[in-house]
């Protein structure tokens, strides 16, 4: 090797050993490795997802050792506003489009939600049901208790639009501010009937009954998921995120009664 060559040489290996020696750890390359998730991942989620999610952030914590999700069920619209008044969240799952609108119109969420399921409605009754009740227009009988959701939250806007489509203006004798306070009425016995989400009927097992009914297909709610911007977990929002969207996420909400998008 000549002179000049062996000179560069030495001297690069020395510039290299002074950088060994200093403490400093060369930085990885660019995508070496998956980047770790750990830490809590706080999900603001559509109480009709309570079973489904639940299961799911069981299934993304067995995977991601050292991760813990914690929930906060309710009905959309009151997440959406806790979500634009700063509540620290990582992830919002939305019953419906309009919802997630109202975060994505603040920028406190990203611009691009996947709806990543849909579901419908289904008429609930105590188990047997005792009232008779088959169908919609029961909905405007005088002598029955019946429980709806307020308008302002998802299955409230759909059962809206089902009794419009079928022609019947309901008597609801109790409006509730998430979907499970509406069935919890039905289970107690305390309604004739009310409108769920069918994966509800499908939780609550034997304790309701549950009826189908055509209009339903009216008013098929999309539910999209997003990030939150200022996620105090940012990596454990995007996990969760690709965890639902999954194969082994999607089979958990296919089993609780939602269908594909």
């Amino acid at each position: 090797m000549p002179r000049s060559s062996r000179a560069v040489a030495l001297a690069a290996t020395a510039a290299l050993l002074a950088g060994c020696g200093s403490g400093e750890t060369p930085a990885a390359p660019a995508g070496s490795g998956p980047e770790a998730v750990t830490g809590d991942v706080t999900v603001f989620a559509a109480a009709s997802l309570t079973e489904a999610f639940t299961r799911i952030g069981k299934d993304f914590e067995a995977a991601n050792p050292g991760t813990h999700v914690r929930f906060n069920f309710a009905g959309s619209s009151a997440l959406a506003q806790q979500i634009n008044q700063g509540a620290p969240a990582d992830v919002f799952a939305s019953a419906a489009p309009t919802n997630m609108k109202q975060v994505t119109d603040t920028g406190a969420v990203t611009a691009a939600p996947v709806v990543f399921v849909r579901n419908r409605l289904e008429i609930a009754t105590p188990a047997g049901n005792p009232a008779k009740v088959t169908g919609l227009p029961d909905f405007a009988r005088q002598e029955l208790k019946i429980a709806l959701c307020a308008e302002q939250v998802p299955c409230g806007a759909a059962s809206k639009k089902v009794f419009q489509t079928a022609g019947v203006t309901p008597a609801p004798d109790t409006l509730e501010q998430d979907v499970k306070a509406v069935l919890s009425k039905v289970s107690l016995g305390e309604v004739d009937a009310a409108l769920v989400y069918r994966t509800d009927v499908r939780a609550a097992g034997n304790k309701v009954t549950g009826l189908p009914f055509p209009e339903a297909d009216s008013a098929v709610n999309d539910y999209p998921v997003a990030p939150v911007v200022k996620a105090p977990n940012v990596s454990g929002a995007r996990a969760f995120i690709d965890w639902v969207l999954s194969d082994k996420g999607r089979a958990v909400l296919t089993d609780a009664g939602f269908a594909a998008p």
